[in-house]
């Protein structure tokens, strides 16, 4: 996504229309890091926007206290804290009803991960369960965590960059390990080039506007060619390229079903559909359901308003 950072007082992009705003990270100059964390106070109103956005960055939130509902793109979780939240750049969510949340925040985009390159994928993981419930001794081990990092984002002391990196790397390690995640937490082996390239094709996926591309377009964005990128991602994954790009352009029509007002005509033309009538027989083979239907029972309304930035 372009311009994942900002200065301070950048006016926030206007969503195409219809479309969901997108917050960019604030930071205080050109050759700050890419790095905030605090309370929902400190980091200010939009921590607990009501309202669907997507982020340019990553951010992870400790639940300390409230109530209501966490949703994050099309799954709905109850605040009972104490919890720990992982929300992906490109994902819709919002804070809905009850009081609060409470806690802290940390925000950072894929720049920041220059030390541990590795915690990507780590992300991707915990990004596709989200929402974590904390025992005890979780909660006060992650909360120490967090309190780490506000502090050295607060004083900046010399070499507190590395100091942040390091810090945020213990805490996704450990958040791997909570129970009641799928998979054992551990980190993949390397496996060179081809893995490399399988996992900028995720990060491309991640992507909403690649929801329209072809394997061949993808390809050629990584510098590879299509025969190149369909063994690599068959290799790291076991599945072929085409079948996950199909899959990510129907989560991408179910997001803007979910959360926008765009009729279902702009919805299939923003998913790469010139014909909504084979877009709509697409959303029924791949979801079960027509998109009506499924904006239906899915859906709710909501303010438009334009995209503001996340304060650093």
């Amino acid at each position: 996504m372009r311009s994942t950072t900002v200065l301070p007082g950048t006016p926030g992009l206007p969503p195409p229309a219809g479309d969901v705003p997108l917050h960019r990270l604030e930071v205080a100059g050109p050759a700050a890091v890419p790095f905030a964390a605090g309370t929902f106070e400190a980091v200010g109103p939009l921590s607990r926007w009501d309202r669907p956005h997507r982020h340019t960055f990553y951010e992870i939130v400790h639940v300390s206290a409230g109530s209501g509902t966490h949703v994050v793109d099309l799954a709905r979780w109850p605040v009972r804290p104490p919890h720990l939240a992982v929300v992906l750049p490109g994902q819709v969510h919002h804070w809905e009803g009850g009081r609060g949340p409470e806690g802290t925040l940390v925000l950072f985009t894929d720049d920041f991960l220059v030390d541990h390159p590795r915690d990507r994928q780590i992300l991707r993981r915990l990004g596709r369960q989200c929402w974590f419930a904390l025992d005890a001794e979780h909660d006060r081990s992650v909360g120490r965590l967090m309190a780490e990092l506000v502090t050295e984002h607060r004083q900046r002391a010399p070499g507190h960059e590395s100091v942040l990196r390091s810090l945020l790397h213990v805490l996704l390690v450990r958040a791997a390990r909570l129970p009641g995640r799928t998979g054992d937490g551990r980190e993949p082996e390397s496996g060179g080039r081809p893995a490399a390239v399988a996992e900028a094709f995720t990060r491309l996926l991640a992507r909403p506007e690649a929801a329209g591309w072809s394997v061949r377009e993808c390809a050629g964005r990584l510098g590879v060619t299509p025969g190149y990128l369909t063994q690599a991602v068959r290799t790291a994954t076991g599945r072929p390229p085409g079948r996950l790009l199909i899959e990510a352009r129907a989560y991408q029509a179910q997001r803007l079903l979910a959360h926008t007002q765009l009729s279902v005509r702009q919805v299939a033309a923003r998913t790469g559909f010139a014909d909504p009538a084979y877009f709509s027989r697409f959303f029924r083979r791949e979801t079960g359901s027509s998109p009506g239907d499924f904006r239906k029972h899915h859906s709710r309304p909501h303010q438009s308003l334009e995209a503001p930035s996340a304060r650093a």
